[in-house]
């Protein structure tokens, strides 16, 4: 039992080594994309504020997952650094939405998106604070593989809303 448990600790190493340099990849080629629409976003503060949003799924997913792999076998370093990144992102999404930057727009999708993520976060935020929730509703898989399922879903829902705001309009 003990050679299962240092291999799944061994697998989750490896998809978190694997994951933080994607999630940062994914940033960059993200960041090409708002230089090239710089010049049409910068005179919209709800168009900012979606890339921003945009920017915050990639980068923080790539943090936890380079927080997880300072000590893999540290159960409270990584449980700590989630709670505190995911409450992070989700005080940020909080604040573009109370402060009317999402809310306007008019596409529906950029509001789904960014509950989504809103949703996102705080269930990471909630695994890492209290991880024996997972066993409380019936899942049989380990904290930290949820948190991985969850920042796979985070960051497809970054490339998705990516996609969505890369080709919207930006007239009147």
């Amino acid at each position: 039992m003990q050679q299962r448990h240092t291999g799944g600790r061994a697998i989750l190493t490896s998809f978190y080594q694997a994951f933080a340099p994607t999630s940062f990849t994914l940033l960059g080629l993200w960041l090409i994309v708002v230089q090239t629409r710089h010049a049409e976003w910068r005179q919209s503060a709800a168009l900012r504020a979606r890339a921003y949003a945009v920017t915050l799924n990639f980068a923080l997913p790539g943090l936890m997952a380079l927080l997880s792999l300072i000590d893999p076998a540290s159960k409270s370093e990584w449980r700590v650094a989630f709670a505190a990144v995911s409450i992070g992102g989700l005080l940020a999404l909080v604040a573009l939405v109370v402060f009317g930057h999402i809310e306007g727009q008019r596409n529906p999708l950029a509001i789904c998106a960014v509950a989504l993520a809103m949703l996102g976060y705080a269930l990471v935020a909630i695994v890492a604070i209290a991880p024996g929730v997972i066993a409380d509703v019936g899942v049989s898989l380990t904290a930290l593989r949820v948190e991985a399922i969850l920042l796979s879903l985070l960051s497809f829902l970054g490339i998705n809303v990516a996609w969505l705001l890369m080709f919207d309009e930006t007239g009147p």
